[in-house]
């Protein structure tokens, strides 16, 4: 293994390092809600300084590797990829903890009414679920997986283009709710950009793979040599 080699094989280490990380914090999050755990919560906060280490890290990496290594073709894409890629990761650690701030604020459990009319633990399985997959196309290099995020991350769409309508209905049934349905508003908000962020990544694994630039082309396909 040459030293170029080796460093990129670092770099997809750490990469997939920061992408479990996020993961987790993402299903901690989901689970504070479920459990109305604060301490969860916390935790989650407390960690996102760790995510927000590692993106500087695999920034570092990348410009080093550029420096000295002058990458050409599928390795040039590769570090490209990935520098993109990071800083996806890094938001979606930062919609884990802004997720978090808003079950922080409450005294009590999110109503399960609410929580069922807006289909917001349904959302949190589905936003895991892309992030997964997404991480699980990076992993095997598969493009197929990588092309059906688009699909998914309209599922997660439809749910936050009904939020409106669905919390006005509640509220019109609990006017002493408000707090917590402006604040699941909210939270729809910002896994709905999980979906953005996960596609982003899809776009970047594509992108590197296959030499094809997906981002603000529509149907167009501009093939990279």
């Amino acid at each position: 293994m040459t030293h170029l080699e080796s460093e990129l094989k670092k770099l997809r280490e750490d990469t997939e390092a920061m992408w479990h990380l996020v993961i987790s914090q993402l299903e901690k999050t989901h689970t504070a809600l479920t459990d109305f755990d604060k301490g969860l919560c916390r935790e989650v906060i407390a960690t996102e300084k760790r995510v927000n280490s590692m993106e500087l890290a695999l920034d570092r990496n990348c410009e080093h590797l550029f420096a000295l290594h002058t990458p050409v073709a599928i390795d040039l894409r590769f570090v490209l990829a990935i520098l993109k890629i990071n800083n996806n990761l890094e938001r979606l650690g930062d919609i884990a903890e802004g997720i978090c701030k808003y079950l922080l604020s409450e005294d009590q459990a999110y109503d399960k009414q609410l929580v069922t009319a807006t289909q917001l633990d349904e959302m949190f399985v589905k936003a895991l679920a892309i992030v997964e997959d997404t991480l699980t196309a990076f992993q095997g290099e598969d493009t197929k997986l990588a092309r059906t995020i688009f699909q998914k991350d309209e599922e997660l769409d439809v749910i936050n283009n009904l939020a409106n309508q669905r919390l006005t209905e509640y509220i019109g049934q609990r006017p002493d709710n408000i707090g917590q349905a402006l604040n699941t508003l909210s939270m729809i908000r910002r896994l709905e950009r999980v979906g953005d962020q996960s596609k982003n990544m899809a776009e970047e694994i594509i992108f590197y793979l296959e030499a094809k630039v997906l981002r603000h082309g529509g149907n167009k396909k501009k093939k990279l040599h």
